[in-house]
């Protein structure tokens, strides 16, 4: 049985799609099936400066359109989100691998943004002090900067560039999305629904590229700041490149986050929590929980709670309503996670569940790989110290709280942590002494809502402002202050107005 029809890709600048002149392409996969669905070009130095240049040409007349104008775009934009949702998400599901849940939840999730974006007239507002000395004002503005470029990983193809491309045009930027190049189809379409917004051309634009041409949208003089998400190593370059080269950048990487579960903890609650957080999405998120830190009194009914509800997730194709987990994202990163699993084994973790080798009849050559946890893993061992990125749970254990205080904050992470307690004291202790940036009291996935920052921390983050909310507006534009006296010789005032007349 021949495979679907591969489907050529271009990209989209000046509010049309454009075929590369490349030769060069990526190759697209829908992970439940195993199969090539599509191809991706991979823009040549020139066809990239173009794109940069068209996106500075319009930052003139774009910066210089009245804020509340601006947002009227993204309105439109916030309703077209809405109406196409069942077809986003299932573009999500196809060439991501996410449950139609799942994907249909992260749009939703980028559409907070949208919707916070668009009260950007109110977050725009500027600070004045009259008579600083007398007859003396002085007002501080926020203005627009220029291009941005936003780099954005695979594992929410809606949601991340939902993080920037909103924020920065509402703003008064014009904006450049190098989307991910194993899932690029779903941005592809954002891209259609702000051309139907009335966008003007050059205002948003997308790209596909190599890693390495990437760098050209750090580099380029008329790029003035990169959004950026994706790993450790990278986003440590991309930092110090843009920060060499003069520009803003926020870049947000990788993540190990923790829970402590203690003793008085709602057990039943606190294990749906884990297994939801652990799973969800196939591990494929930088706020997924893979690591548990128990509390020794509790630690054998929990890991055994843990591995009955984890048995009975269904895997399968991520299209089936019936599917709670779909597949990874590439067979090279179910090859990574795979190896990470026998990793663990050799270290001499304890494997409770092994997720190798899923039975998906339906779809044999899917990437598929089921839920996995190992209990037993003691300090050293790679599979609890670096990210995974797949739906692989580790339990570690503590003998009191200090200890598992301790175990967190050794972490060179510090995305998110957790603690799962009835104890207000211990609580409210967690939560100022734990070393991450985002921190959750009985929440598995603490993830603020859109109108606050994503506020990693350690080696989770490189800048000084985060992604969305408050920060994302600092971000996005400068402060210009302006001191004004202003004079009147009336002799010489009359004397002009006889002239005006």
């Amino acid at each position: 049985m021949s495979g679907p029809a591969i489907k050529k890709l271009k990209y989209f600048s000046g509010n049309e799609w454009i075929e590369s002149t490349s030769g060069e392409s990526i190759p697209l996969f829908n992970p439940s099936l195993g199969q090539q669905i599509a191809e991706a070009p991979c823009l040549t130095a020139a066809e990239l400066d173009a794109v940069i240049e068209s996106a500075a040409a319009a930052f003139s007349s774009w910066s210089a359109t009245p804020a509340p104008s601006r947002v009227q775009h993204l309105f439109r934009f916030k309703h077209l989100l809405e109406q196409h949702r069942d077809e986003l998400a299932c573009l999500v599901a196809t060439e991501m691998g996410k449950t139609l849940a799942e994907a249909a939840g992260e749009l939703d999730r980028g559409i907070e943004i949208v919707e916070y974006a668009c009260g950007i007239p109110s977050h725009l507002m500027g600070e004045t002090l009259e008579n600083v000395s007398r007859d003396v004002d002085v007002t501080t503005w926020r203005v627009p900067i220029g291009a941005f470029a936003g780099i954005v990983p695979f594992n929410f193809p809606l949601m991340i560039p939902l993080w920037m491309m909103p924020v920065a045009v509402a703003c008064g930027n014009t904006f450049i999305l190098k989307a991910a190049n194993q899932v690029p189809q779903s941005a592809m379409r954002l891209m259609d629904l702000v051309k139907d917004s009335g966008f003007p051309p050059g205002v948003v634009n997308l790209v596909t590229c190599s890693n390495n041409a990437a760098s050209r949208l750090i580099e380029h003089p008329d790029v003035r700041g990169v959004s950026f998400v994706g790993s450790t190593r990278v986003a440590q370059k991309v930092y110090q490149t843009a920060a060499q080269h003069g520009k803003r950048v926020q870049a947000l990487a990788q993540a190990k986050n923790h829970c402590l579960v203690l003793p008085d903890c709602a057990l039943d609650r606190t294990v749906q929590a884990i297994v939801n957080a652990a799973f969800g999405c196939c591990g494929q998120r930088c706020m997924a929980l893979p690591v548990v830190v128990a509390h020794q009194a509790i630690a054998d009914e929990l890991v055994a709670r843990i591995v009955s509800a984890a048995s009975s997730i269904r895997v399968g194709n991520a299209l089936d309503p019936e599917t709670q987990m779909g597949p990874l994202v590439t067979k090279e990163h179910l090859a990574r996670v795979t190896a990470y699993i026998q990793k663990g084994v050799e270290e001499g973790a304890s494997l409770l569940l092994d997720g190798r080798n899923p039975r998906v009849s339906a779809h044999p050559e899917g990437f598929y790989l089921g839920p996995t946890v190992f209990d037993q893993v003691t300090r050293g061992m790679v599979i609890g110290r670096e990210e995974i990125f797949g739906p692989v749970l580790c339990i570690r254990r503590a003998e009191d709280f200090e200890e598992g205080m301790s175990i967190i904050n050794s972490s060179e992470f510090g995305n998110g942590a957790s603690i799962f307690t009835s104890s207000g004291y211990h609580a409210r202790d967690f939560s100022h002494r734990v070393q991450a940036g985002m921190v959750g009291i009985n929440v598995a996935i603490p993830v603020p809502v859109g109108y606050f920052s994503f506020t990693g921390w350690k080696k989770s983050f490189f800048g000084d402002l985060h992604s969305h909310g408050r920060d994302g507006v600092l971000f996005y534009t400068e402060k210009k202050s302006v001191t004004q006296r202003w004079f009147e010789d009336k002799d010489h005032r009359a004397a002009q107005i006889g002239t005006w007349d």
